[in-house]
């Protein structure tokens, strides 16, 4: 999603043994995402990058291939959980495709503000549980990333209550908890990967989509939309997780660079997010979609037809997301 956001995948393309691999080794990385050129997320995927290169003088050589090219969000992660992408960095609820418990991070109405969001996400007993979810599906936990907070884009029909959602045929990411969200909210959800919704709106096969701003210009979604609700029903972080067969086979100064990024990259990247969301929103209006900020009445509205939504969520996705809940709430 990112968020999200930025995904990121690589490939190792020097065989690493172990910790006593030759100090000298050369490891070429190619760092993948959806996320398109010119944006927060490339900026932040060149900070890595440039963290990588001065931690391991110069032995950690990344390429970057930025706004899809290597695959879709689910097509890097089943790629990346069988070894042949070292690092993927996107949405929580695209790693949820093979780790469920994730999907219970982008429950709608969850939280209220991106400060209440990083609270709960930076705190430890969360941080846990998340590491411990993705490392049994064989990743590893790097750090996280930003998309935000995610609003509905229509063609044609306004959205101003849950009623007006009924019967729409929404573009919806494909993940449980967006189909879940859609279906409590009646619209039908229609799952397309990031790489064919330009064209699925153009065409008129689904009505509408929710993203963010951000995203919706970065990928040009937006001009096929008349209307915008900001919504903000659904928090998107960006999540960056490592192949761990790939990662427990690296020296120990690489593994303790990819697992010891700055805090301040990760503050940086939310920050370099957050602060765009309200020019782009005045430029939505200047391009001639209608921006709806919805009342306190309307969102509470929005959040009563939605609010069995988590647990439902968490109890598909098993013990484990319930757990995860509890601690983000």
């Amino acid at each position: 999603m990112l968020t999200a956001l930025s995904a990121v995948a690589c490939t190792a393309l020097v065989g690493l043994t172990g910790s006593d691999a030759g100090a000298q080794e050369t490891i070429e990385v190619k760092i993948a995402t959806v996320a398109p050129e010119g944006t927060p997320w490339e900026k932040q995927l060149r900070q890595v990058k440039r963290y990588l290169n001065e931690q391991t003088g110069g032995r950690v050589r990344v390429k970057m291939f930025m706004g899809g090219s290597l695959g879709g969000e689910k097509a890097l992660v089943r790629r990346t959980a069988q070894g042949s992408i070292q690092i993927f960095g996107g949405s929580t609820a695209a790693l949820g495709s093979l780790v469920p418990e994730l999907n219970v991070i982008e429950a709608p109405y969850l939280f209220d503000s991106a400060a209440e969001a990083d609270r709960a996400l930076d705190q430890a007993d969360v941080i846990a549980k998340v590491s411990q979810a993705v490392e049994a599906r064989g990743f590893k936990f790097g750090f996280w990333a930003e998309n935000g907070f995610r609003s509905w884009f229509t063609r044609e029909k306004q959205i101003r209550q849950p009623g007006d959602l009924r019967g729409l045929r929404m573009r919806s990411q494909e993940a449980l908890v967006h189909l879940q969200t859609y279906r409590a909210l009646g619209a039908t959800p229609v799952p397309i990967d990031v790489t064919n919704v330009l064209t699925s709106l153009q065409t008129g096969a689904v009505d509408g989509f929710d993203n963010t701003p951000l995203f919706a210009f970065a990928t040009s979604w937006y001009q096929a939309a008349q209307h915008l609700n900001l919504s903000e029903h659904s928090y998107q972080p960006g999540i960056i997780v490592y192949s761990k067969r790939w990662f427990d086979g690296l020296p120990d100064d690489v593994k303790t660079a990819l697992t010891s990024v700055p805090r301040d990259m990760v503050t940086s990247g939310r920050q370099n997010v957050r602060r765009m969301d309200p020019v782009l929103i005045r430029n939505l209006e200047r391009y001639g979609i209608q921006v709806h900020r919805p009342s306190a009445a309307e969102r509470q509205a929005f959040a009563t037809a939605a609010r069995g939504v988590p647990d439902q969520v968490a109890r598909k996705a098993g013990s484990g997301a319930r757990a995860l809940l509890r601690a983000l709430r």
